[in-house]
């Protein structure tokens, strides 16, 4: 049985998640618009560009989360999820699921964005297992601070060595599909790597060690 290893944000969504959440805040009036949007499009072309603080953009991206409680949170990500991810579903990526799922393959979802905002998306995507950066949850509120390791570049590669251990699956069949040069840590520990819909800089990288590029869109 193979390890099928999915990006998720411009990998199997046609768009990034985590930004989209932000647009989200700001289209419903949740946060300081020009301010956030602002910042929203910082981190992310630092993302882009390979040179993002996780730390920093955890902290501007979690405060939402810590600033308003869980049921509130839980009603605008409902709204969110109709609004900004059911249209960013991309249906050959559902069908490169599928192809996985059929043939016995385990499926996991492994992302930067933070969980409350992957875990339905993977629900969405069909993925039983889901490794995303942790928001800290203490008394039925979210606090504003990220737990554990965060889910980004190398510590991608520390996360799932951790599932790895706690699950007893292994990576010598395993496969990992991801758009962006900053899961190059991980593309590199895996069996088969593929660049999809590939940056630049991972287009590349896969072209120089004749890794397969293909398109979900």
């Amino acid at each position: 049985m193979s390890l099928a290893i999915f990006d998720l944000d411009n990998t199997l969504l046609d768009g990034d998640s985590d930004y989209l959440w932000g647009q989200f805040l700001v289209e419903r009036g949740l946060v300081d618009g020009a301010f956030y949007e602002r910042e929203n499009q910082r981190f992310y072309d630092q993302y882009r560009a390979g040179t993002l603080d996780i730390y920093e953009f955890l902290t501007f991206m979690l405060r939402p989360l810590a600033s308003n409680p869980l049921a509130e949170l839980l009603n605008w990500r409902a709204q969110f999820l109709e609004a900004k991810i059911r249209p960013i579903l991309l249906p050959r990526a559902m069908e490169l699921v599928k192809q996985h799922r059929t043939a016995g393959d385990t499926l996991l979802i492994i992302t930067a964005t933070n969980r409350f905002i992957t875990e339905p998306i993977a629900e969405m995507l069909g993925v039983p297992n889901l490794l995303a950066t942790e928001p800290e949850f203490v008394n039925g509120r979210y606090t504003g601070r990220p737990h554990g390791i965060p889910c980004f570049q190398q510590g991608k590669v520390e996360r799932l060595n951790a599932w790895l251990a706690a699950t007893g699956h292994d990576l010598a069949e395993s496969w990992f599909y991801s758009d962006s040069h900053n899961d190059l840590p991980l593309l590199s520990q895996v069996a088969y790597p593929v660049a999809v819909d590939p940056d630049d800089v991972l287009a590349e990288y896969a072209q120089e060690r004749g890794w397969p590029m293909i398109s979900l869109r």
